[in-house]
């Protein structure tokens, strides 16, 4: 039996993204980058565009 004040053990965490979600993210922001000229968000896109790349 359980008391109801005992405070539960938090569940496992689930992914929010699977891995082919980060090859679609990655393939958008290569399409993106091609499409600006702003040179402050190319370089934002560009190391988005990395940090994904270490997740897939």
């Amino acid at each position: 039996m359980t008391d109801e004040t005992t405070p539960r053990e938090p569940g496992r965490a689930r992914a929010l993204l699977s891995t082919a979600d980060f090859k679609l993210l990655r393939r958008a922001l290569e399409s993106h980058a091609k499409a600006t000229e702003d040179r402050e968000e190319l370089a934002r896109i560009n190391a988005l565009h990395h940090r994904l790349g270490t997740y897939s």
